[in-house]
């Protein structure tokens, strides 16, 4: 952690910060984190995630999926998280506004993608963070037990195996997609 001389780091000076090449940062309480690049069957599950929220997103023009955006979880000290995926209704973000950095308001939803080196210990924190700036919903997705484990808050999960299907009416209304979906 950084000593009392050193100078934490704030979520716009974030925006622009260039990281070590092959690696993926967040700001954690001022400081630079370096998190280790996931592999690709991670990339094709975020990849899917995103498609099939991305489509949900412009089939019903109710909000936006992003990927890898950064989401603001703490000020002062600054905190910003990169979920893999993130998507915001156009109640919380109208969908006429396209913020330069990070948005005001928090994702309705946030997907984690588990990886070898992001186990679900240190998603968990995030997970903590999310729930305590109002993020709605967070879906942990597991490539390897090809399942999604669907989050309302810190403490109750809903797990789903790769045949179920997905229906989150509150945060999104109509969606409906297969679990498998997200893995092939």
């Amino acid at each position: 952690m950084a000593s009392i001389a050193d100078k934490l780091m704030t979520a716009e000076e974030f925006l622009t910060y260039v990281g070590p090449p092959g690696c993926k940062v967040e700001l954690v309480r001022g400081e630079v984190v370096t998190l280790c690049m996931p592999g690709f069957r991670h990339g094709l599950c975020q990849g899917r995630t995103y498609s099939v929220l991305d489509q949900y997103a412009r089939t019903t023009r109710l909000g936006r999926a992003v990927v890898e955006t950064g989401v603001r979880t703490d000020r002062g000290p600054d905190t910003v998280r990169g979920p893999d995926v993130s998507y915001w209704s156009a109640e919380r973000l109208p969908l006429n506004v396209v913020p330069l950095g990070y948005p005001e308001a928090s994702p309705d939803l946030c997907v984690e993608v588990l990886s070898p080196h992001n186990r679900l210990a240190r998603i968990r924190e995030k997970m903590q963070e999310y729930f305590a700036r109002e993020v709605r919903m967070v879906w942990v997705v597991d490539p390897e037990d090809r399942t999604l484990t669907i989050y309302r808050s810190l403490d109750e999960g809903l797990l789903l195996h790769e045949n179920a299907v997905v229906q989150v009416e509150d945060v999104l209304p109509g969606f409906r997609c297969q679990v498998a979906e997200l893995f092939s």
